[in-house]
């Protein structure tokens, strides 16, 4: 089948999680095959790869299991074809994100947002499956070490279909340290993360998170087959990885040894039973009110009026009122980096704050490396381009973020991120990209807010008591309005796997990412001297200090994390 590309609307935002599908071309006719239980699996093989993609760890999450903990699939039997991607999970057409009239003159933009709402392929409720890349000569007893990519996408969208994990294993056998390479499906959404105190009691909730938890058991269970270790993986990804770090106060269960995060460290989330306004919204949206149990009569509405609802709930991209919300409340409107769905202290998985769970010390003592990209808000800024002045974006800030913050915190949050273009995101652009007078400085706030302050929170906790490392992506910073966004850093994993892609292998297979092939050594971090590798345009790598904005991000932290 020839390689297909579905949207390529910008060349440097075809990296971005779920906007480009490549679709493997030149199967082999000799199905290479894995024996699973009593079960055949046909895979391809392409190059020195071999790949087992689609394969089922869990039964449809439909009817009764609908809004319930995933089931581990029944024992494999028969002949299986698993040559093609499977289904992603329903996604979040977000009806909310629309870019404001003020950015008519750059339709980019809304082009961007829209490709951030399309997953290539098929979508369904009965999702829950997991792709296997290994070394075309693997064998069973290879014991390779295991590499579990868990996507990111605001946990609303996104899926595995846009990431070849066959480029990170060739890489691996180009470098001599083969790995074994697994990607999951996992529910999104309100599909995953429904949450109210109906969800609390019946201690369903967080199941996006769970599911992610039931393919890693599918790991130790199955891997061996694939000639991988069970002992030696390393869960990889941005925020999921994070929390699977503190599920069970750090009990990672022998599931995962390391943890490699890009974009996504431990955050502020609030109780399960925040959500219930928009659970009561999705019980009126669909019939449900005035039925004993709502959550039951929510497993059994049809696909297409749930979805329908789902929709119409805000995204992290949405700027308007929420249109099923009866009014407009704090938590409806321009919700930019805050999502609607997403993890909650269920009581359960997760038995506190992150955010007090990092600071008790429940976390996974395990080696990580954690980073993000220079200019993480810009993606998320442009539903914010109707505030333009310092008064409106005062009250979007304490709204959003810092309910409770006293005027003078705010006034000198505001004098550490001042209106001066200079200073704004995408850093070290100067005067350009001013979409608004408040648009660089917007994006500032959110990339530290949402990413740069808990990644230094976290490391701040637990770089002491484990072996840590962190990055800095500064590369396609010349991407107008963009810079060094979100994803970015993406391109250095898949796309054309080069430094960090080989820092990552390293990591998999030593928990340490230097290696014979990396271009500098990568010093731990300490804080003492907050090392931080920094990768630059033209390939350039440096070793710099990790104490940008130092003082306007500890505020942050302050404010918004603890």
């Amino acid at each position: 089948m020839a390689r297909r590309v579905f949207l390529t609307l910008l060349p440097t935002f075809s990296i971005l999680t779920y906007c480009v599908l490549a679709v493997p071309a030149g199967p082999s006719t000799n199905g290479p095959t894995v024996s699973l239980d009593d079960g055949t699996f046909l895979g391809t093989t392409v190059g020195n790869t071999t790949k087992f993609l689609g394969i089922p760890y869990a039964q449809a999450p439909t009817g009764d299991l609908r809004f319930n903990l995933p089931m581990a699939v029944e024992p494999y039997t028969g002949s299986n074809n698993v040559m093609a991607f499977g289904p992603s999970c329903p996604q979040q057409f977000d009806v909310t994100a629309k870019i404001p009239e003020r950015a008519s003159d750059y339709p980019m933009l809304n082009q961007v947002v829209d490709a951030m709402f399309q997953v290539s392929g098929l979508a369904s409720e009965d999702c829950l499956n997991l792709n296997v890349w290994i070394p075309s000569d693997a064998e069973p007893g290879a014991n390779l070490p295991v590499v579990a990519w868990i996507y990111g996408g605001g946990f609303e969208v996104g899926g595995t279909s846009p990431y070849d994990g066959g480029a990170v294993v060739e890489r691996s056998i180009e470098l001599g340290q083969p790995i074994i390479y697994v990607s999951m499906n996992y529910r999104l959404n309100a599909f995953g993360f429904l949450a109210s105190q109906e969800v609390k009691d019946a201690g369903v909730g967080n199941l996006g998170l769970q599911d992610q938890r039931l393919a890693l058991r599918w790991i130790q269970k199955y891997i061996g087959a694939f000639g991988g270790d069970p002992t030696r993986v390393t869960i990889a990804g941005s925020m999921s990885a994070s929390f699977h770090m503190l599920a069970n106060g750090g009990d990672t269960e022998g599931l995962f040894h390391g943890a490699f995060m890009q974009s996504g460290s431990p955050s502020a989330v609030s109780d399960i039973t925040a959500g219930q306004g928009y659970y009561d919204a999705l019980v009126s949206q669909t019939g449900c009110t005035g039925s004993a149990d709502t959550l039951q009569c929510l497993r059994q509405v049809p696909y297409a009026d749930l979805k329908h609802a789902v929709d119409m709930t805000p995204g992290i991209f949405g700027y308007e009122v929420c249109p099923i919300l009866p009014a407009r409340t704090v938590d409806n409107f321009v919700q930019s980096v805050k999502s609607v769905w997403g993890p909650h202290v269920d009581g359960v998985l997760l038995t506190d704050t992150p955010i007090s769970l990092v600071q008790e010390g429940k976390v996974a003592n395990i080696p990580y490396v954690t980073g993000d990209c220079d200019d993480e808000g810009t993606l998320f800024s442009f539903s914010t381009l109707n505030i333009t002045d310092e008064a409106s974006l005062r009250e979007y800030f304490v709204d959003h973020f810092a309910m409770g913050a006293s005027n003078s915190d705010i006034d000198e949050l505001f004098t550490l991120y001042p209106e001066d273009l200079a200073q704004g995101s995408p850093f070290g652009t100067d005067q350009l990209y001013a979409i608004t007078p408040e648009y660089k400085r917007i994006a500032a706030l959110l990339g530290d807010v949402a990413f740069q302050a808990p990644r230094r929170f976290f490391l701040d906790n637990t770089a002491e008591r484990q072996p840590a490392w962190s990055f800095l992506s500064k590369r396609l910073k010349t991407t107008p309005y963009f810079g060094s966004a979100h994803g970015t850093d993406l391109l250095d994993i898949y796309y054309t796997p080069t430094d960090l892609a080989d820092y990552l292998i390293n990591f998999v297979n030593n928990l340490d990412p230097n290696g014979e092939t990396t271009g500098i050594a990568w010093p731990q971090y300490d804080l003492a001297s907050r090392k931080l590798l920094t990768l630059s345009d033209g390939g350039q790598l440096s070793i710099t200090e990790d104490t940008f904005r130092a003082d306007g991000i500890n505020l942050l932290a302050k404010l918004t994390l603890q």
